[in-house]
């Protein structure tokens, strides 16, 4: 079994709905810390600082692609450049769906079916996406450069 400890601190006043501030801030042992507060369209946030919609939809991003980059190490493929366009959609109550879009650029074209094959793998990992009760879907683009 594996423990992650984060510490939430928020203070203020909850003196009405309109008035107290959603800022707080994440704490994780010897981490920085991660100004956060609630998305202002749904939670009358601050735009400028991380959400949980936006950790939740990162943390999808980075599981599968750390997974795919050690699957892509294991299977020889070199992969000089990964950059994800990931996107959740969710109405008033849950996600509905966040689609990871990785743009991954590799050395060797002729194993750029062999790479693009790897994100299925890659999702069967990810013990995030695993641990979701809407689907992770994948759009992955590879190229040789």
């Amino acid at each position: 079994m594996h423990s992650y400890e984060v510490e939430v601190v928020w203070s203020g006043a909850t003196t009405g709905y309109r008035a107290y501030s959603r800022n707080h801030e994440a704490f994780a042992p010897g981490r920085p810390p991660l100004p956060s507060s609630a998305d202002p369209i749904i939670g009358r946030g601050d735009a400028d600082r991380w959400n949980p919609e936006l950790l939740l939809v990162a943390s999808l991003s980075e599981c599968h692609m750390l997974w795919y980059l050690h699957l892509c190490t294991e299977a020889g493929i070199v992969v000089t450049n990964y950059r994800d366009a990931a996107e959740g959609t969710m109405d008033d109550e849950r996600f509905h769906r966040v689609v990871l879009r990785p743009r991954v650029t590799i050395t060797d074209a002729a194993r750029i079916d062999d790479a693009r094959a790897l994100h299925a793998a890659a999702h069967k990992r990810c013990f995030i996406a695993n641990s979701m009760n809407f689907p992770v879907d994948h759009e992955p683009q590879i190229v040789a450069g």
